[in-house]
């Protein structure tokens, strides 16, 4: 198995952008999701935040744990936020800057993929970052449209589980024909920063869609998160891989066959998910899996 933090020297060079004091809870991926973004982004970068975990994660206002300017948003407007941001800036002849918004999964793939969808048809000059920890999470762990088949979220009947399919927000971006879409985990940071890295060099609107574990929400032992996420890529239901100018390509490659069995084993959200979901969940993920690997390679 790769090690967690093998990142190499090149990479974590530089000022660290995110400052002690975050008020996330243990084991979070979103708090260390954003450190390692910045680290590939550097400190010439704006953020547009709208109602999420990361409202809460920064800090009490007016204090903040990062180095860098942050504006807070309504929940549905990150990535139009960011799009203003960057006419203005542009006006004030500051090109270099990287505008980024920084979402959850309820902010991107429900309540905020009207505007992002507006941005992504225009194709305006922004990087737009999906954190998902796939439920809303700040609110209290509600069903969310990233929310897998077969978990549990606060607002699932009891006895119940979610019946339907997380969406696939990859295809719904590459619909719009941006230039560069990709996937990236916490559990893999060389992967990640190097992404941060290239997108930073990419004219138009560029979509990082990060798997972010939540132990609350996932009910999990917050000791266990980063190994857990890791076994999402390594059962192939959370594939690392970046389309560029239509281009795919697969990033990391399962070391070993795991059965996506054994990732929903480890939590705690999925105990009541049956054997039917189960099977119908490992079908997708192989057909998913597949179809990348046709796709690898191909304009």
């Amino acid at each position: 198995m790769q090690k967690t933090f093998d990142i190499p020297r090149e990479l974590m060079t530089g000022e660290d952008l995110a400052q002690p004091g975050m008020l996330s809870c243990q084991g979070c991926g979103a708090s260390l999701a954003m450190k390692l973004a910045l680290k590939g982004l550097g400190e010439r970068t704006v953020i547009a935040v709208p109602a999420c975990c990361w409202t809460i994660i920064i800090g009490v206002y007016p204090y903040s744990t990062l180095k860098v300017p942050v504006v807070h948003v309504l929940f549905e407007t990150a990535a139009v936020s960011a799009s203003g941001i960057r006419a203005g800036l542009d006006m004030r002849g500051e090109e270099d800057v990287v505008v980024m918004a920084w979402a959850g999964d309820g902010g991107t793939f429900d309540i905020g993929i009207q505007s992002l969808s507006g941005v992504a048809e225009r194709n305006d000059d922004i990087l737009y970052v999906c954190y998902d920890n796939e439920a809303y999470m700040n609110t209290g762990i509600q069903r969310s449209g990233a929310t897998p088949m077969g978990a549990w979220t606060t607002t699932t009947p009891s006895g119940a589980v979610k019946q339907e399919k997380k969406k696939d927000i990859e295809k719904i971006m590459l619909a719009h024909e941006i230039p560069y879409v990709a996937t990236a985990s916490v559990a893999y940071p060389d992967d990640m920063i190097k992404k941060f890295k290239k997108a930073r060099t990419i004219k138009g609107t560029k979509f990082i869609h990060l798997l972010s574990p939540c132990p609350p929400g996932w009910r999990i032992d917050p000791a266990m998160s980063i190994k857990i996420t890791r076994m999402a890529t390594q059962a192939k239901v959370f594939p690392i891989y970046e389309v560029e100018n239509g281009k795919y390509k697969i990033n990391v490659y399962p070391e070993k066959k795991i059965p996506l069995k054994e990732y929903f084993k480890t939590q705690g959200r999925f105990r009541q998910m049956s054997e039917d979901l189960v099977k119908a969940a490992q079908e997708r993920a192989d057909r998913s899996w597949e179809s990348l690997i046709r796709m690898d390679g191909e304009a």
